[in-house]
Protein backbone atom coordinates (compact mmCIF):
# COMPACT_ATOMS: atom_id res chain seq x y z
CA UNK A 1 0.00 0.00 0.00
CA UNK A 2 1.47 3.15 -1.26
CA UNK A 3 0.92 6.12 1.45
CA UNK A 4 0.75 9.89 0.61
CA UNK A 5 2.15 12.98 2.81
CA UNK A 6 0.71 16.52 1.95
CA UNK A 7 3.60 19.30 2.57
CA UNK A 8 3.75 23.10 1.84
CA UNK A 9 6.51 23.61 -0.65
CA UNK A 10 8.26 27.29 -1.22
CA UNK A 11 8.85 27.86 -5.37
CA UNK A 12 9.65 31.10 -7.21
CA UNK A 13 6.50 32.61 -8.94
CA UNK A 14 7.97 32.25 -12.70
CA UNK A 15 8.58 28.46 -11.82
CA UNK A 16 5.33 28.00 -10.74
CA UNK A 17 3.64 29.18 -13.62
CA UNK A 18 6.18 27.31 -16.14
CA UNK A 19 5.35 24.12 -14.09
CA UNK A 20 1.60 24.73 -14.45
CA UNK A 21 1.20 25.78 -17.68
CA UNK A 22 3.20 22.53 -19.17
CA UNK A 23 1.02 20.26 -16.69
CA UNK A 24 -2.06 21.81 -18.22
CA UNK A 25 -0.73 20.91 -21.93
CA UNK A 26 0.22 18.03 -21.24
CA UNK A 27 -2.68 16.83 -19.04
CA UNK A 28 -1.40 16.16 -16.04
CA UNK A 29 -0.99 17.64 -12.44
CA UNK A 30 1.91 19.69 -10.75
CA UNK A 31 1.77 17.19 -8.15
CA UNK A 32 2.44 14.73 -10.82
CA UNK A 33 5.28 16.65 -11.98
CA UNK A 34 7.02 17.12 -9.08
CA UNK A 35 6.66 13.86 -8.36
CA UNK A 36 8.05 13.19 -11.53
CA UNK A 37 11.13 15.68 -10.90
CA UNK A 38 11.90 14.83 -7.62
CA UNK A 39 12.21 10.40 -8.75
CA UNK A 40 14.53 11.57 -11.47
CA UNK A 41 16.50 13.93 -9.17
CA UNK A 42 16.46 11.09 -6.11
CA UNK A 43 17.28 8.14 -8.80
CA UNK A 44 20.25 10.30 -9.94
CA UNK A 45 22.24 10.69 -6.97
CA UNK A 46 21.49 7.45 -5.96
CA UNK A 47 23.96 6.31 -9.22
CA UNK A 48 26.60 9.21 -8.61
CA UNK A 49 26.96 8.54 -5.13
CA UNK A 50 27.21 4.65 -5.71
CA UNK A 51 30.08 2.64 -5.88
CA UNK A 52 32.24 2.76 -9.29
CA UNK A 53 35.58 0.16 -9.83
CA UNK A 54 37.96 2.04 -11.60
CA UNK A 55 38.87 1.23 -15.07
CA UNK A 56 42.79 -0.68 -14.97
CA UNK A 57 43.88 -1.76 -17.95
CA UNK A 58 46.97 -2.14 -19.39
CA UNK A 59 48.51 -3.32 -22.74
CA UNK A 60 49.76 -6.85 -22.61
CA UNK A 61 49.22 -10.38 -23.64
CA UNK A 62 47.14 -11.63 -21.53
CA UNK A 63 47.67 -14.31 -18.54
CA UNK A 64 50.92 -15.75 -19.47
CA UNK A 65 50.97 -19.42 -19.92
CA UNK A 66 52.68 -20.62 -17.19
CA UNK A 67 50.03 -19.74 -15.07
CA UNK A 68 47.32 -21.26 -16.89
CA UNK A 69 44.79 -23.13 -14.49
CA UNK A 70 46.55 -21.28 -11.83
CA UNK A 71 44.47 -20.23 -8.37
CA UNK A 72 44.15 -16.87 -7.61
CA UNK A 73 46.38 -17.77 -4.22
CA UNK A 74 48.99 -18.78 -6.26
CA UNK A 75 48.75 -15.53 -9.05
CA UNK A 76 48.57 -13.27 -5.33
CA UNK A 77 52.08 -15.42 -3.83
CA UNK A 78 53.50 -14.95 -7.41
CA UNK A 79 52.73 -11.31 -7.92
CA UNK A 80 54.10 -11.07 -4.00
CA UNK A 81 57.30 -12.87 -4.41
CA UNK A 82 60.56 -11.38 -3.43
CA UNK A 83 58.78 -8.78 -1.43
CA UNK A 84 58.56 -8.87 2.24
CA UNK A 85 59.78 -10.64 4.88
Amino acid sequence: MVSHMKTTIQIADSLFEEARKLAHRERTTLKALVEQGLRLIVSERKRRNGFRLRKATFKGQGLQPRLSGASWEQIRELSYEGRGG
